[in-house]
């Protein structure tokens, strides 16, 4: 009879508890993988298209000036009317949607639906020349995947969002401890000890997903340079204050231009934004043009080409600051990390002649400060820009640079760009429920 009690107990307790932990656990796991499939789909479609547009653009030089306008107001349009949500980068909505409670506010922000246009939609956007990155959307997407799986567990957990977002990072970088620090330091400002080991454990597997697709690389590639003891440490505060300033200018527009410009010009652009859609579309073709083709997309190629030595226009910088800031303005889906440390390594450019000193270093530290100055994550900023190059040597400084920029970028916008735009999101989402 005591037997019998004791399998009754444990049965049930295996029912009630452990079958329960066990599915949930199993649900971050699954998600790993799919959030890893998912950035790797949209790493291929996103640099086929990327390559397409180059070879176009290559072949007619004055293209885009025709072409990045339309598709620019057809995007906006595209987006606006059948996918509102899939704009910009996805992180603000990611963020925003943690914070809500409401089920039906947040599958406007993450949701299959969303997942499958903003890949399509930001591959779309690289194909007419649009100067944004991969990597904000795999966020969104995969944590459109870890929401859209929370519905097979009993209970849904409160680090879905953050994991899928964690993983979404480290997948599309092949960065896991970026993805881990992103996910505590960008998404979260806190590490939630309850989620923890199970966002770790989304994090390990979808970078493994990625790892076992595209194999071990750095994503812009290695390199082995250093900065002397002595007067080469000049450089850090130098560009620690103009990414600073650079970072925070980049993020006060973008905000500026989301929370809606005062007077006539905000009117305007809010009445007609397919048209000014078109009008960012033509600035970014023409510093495109202007720059040789060398502001369209990422430009992942021309950072790696500064941080291999190798002669980039100096104008490379500030236009390619110009074509992301109208991308990001303009109402189409499009991350801005990817361009963020493009700039960067422009920027580095700009100040070799003043600082002397390698420009592998100069560019590495310039890539980690005008991330932190944009994101206002010093930490995040630092850890990627260091898996990215697989620079170690350099850590002290970029550490620094990346500390500096953020404090500065701070003393011209109040808060990271991301977080901002999340406000924005809650803000309107609360006004909407007001009105109906």
């Amino acid at each position: 009879m005591a037997t019998r009690s004791f399998k009754q107990a444990l049965n049930l307790r295996w029912r009630r508890i452990w079958l329960p932990r066990l599915r949930r656990r199993a649900l971050f796991v699954v998600g790993g993988v799919f959030v890893g499939l998912a950035a790797v789909a949209m790493a291929f479609m996103a640099d086929g298209a990327q390559h397409l547009f180059r070879m176009a653009q290559h072949q007619w030089p004055y293209l885009p000036l025709l072409i990045t306008p339309a598709g620019f107001a057809l995007l906006a349009w595209v987006t606006q009317r059948y996918f509102n949500g899939a704009q910009g980068s996805g992180i603000p909505q990611v963020i925003a949607a943690r914070q809500m409670t409401d089920l039906k506010a947040k599958q406007k922000l993450v949701s299959p639906k969303l997942a499958v246009a903003k890949m399509f939609l930001l591959s779309a956007g690289l194909l007419l020349g649009a100067s944004a990155g991969r990597e904000g959307p795999t966020v969104q997407v995969g944590a459109s995947v870890m929401f859209w799986l929370g519905r097979f567990a009993p209970h849904r957990q409160p680090g879905l969002l953050l994991a899928g977002a964690a993983g979404g990072v480290a997948a599309a970088f092949n960065a896991p401890l970026a993805g881990i620090v992103f996910g505590i330091e960008e998404m979260s400002r806190s590490f939630e000890l309850r989620t923890s080991g199970l966002v770790l454990g989304t994090v390990i597997v979808a970078g493994l997903t990625s790892l076992a697709i595209l194999g071990d690389y750095t994503y812009f590639g290695r390199s082995a340079v250093t900065l002397e003891i002595g007067a080469q440490w000049i450089a850090v505060p130098v560009v620690g204050l103009v990414c600073g300033l650079a970072g925070g200018g980049f993020s006060r527009v973008v905000i500026a231009f989301a929370v809606g410009l005062p007077g006539r010009a905000g009117r305007v652009i809010k009445k007609h934004p397919v048209l000014f859609a078109a009008i960012c579309g033509m600035i970014v073709a023409v510093a495109g043009v202007l720059t040789g083709g060398a502001a369209f997309g990422t430009s992942a190629e021309e950072a790696k080409a500064i941080l291999a030595g190798e002669d980039i226009t100096g104008l490379f910088g500030p236009l390619k600051l110009i074509a992301t800031i109208a991308t990001a303005i303009s109402g189409i889906p499009g991350g801005i990390f990817s361009p963020s440390l493009s700039i960067g390594a422009g920027f580095a450019t700009l100040l070799q002649g003043m600082l002397h000193i390698p420009i592998g270093a100069l560019a590495i530290m310039c890539m980690a400060a005008y991330l932190a100055a944009v994101l206002q994550a010093p930490i995040t900023a630092f850890v990627i820009v260091t898996e990215m190059t697989g620079n170690h040597a350099l850590i002290f400084p970029v550490m620094m640079c990346a500390v500096i920029a953020s404090f500065v970028s701070k003393s011209v916008c109040k808060e990271g760009i991301y977080h901002a735009l999340a406000h924005q999101i809650l803000r309107k989402s609360q006004s909407e429920r007001n009105i109906t």
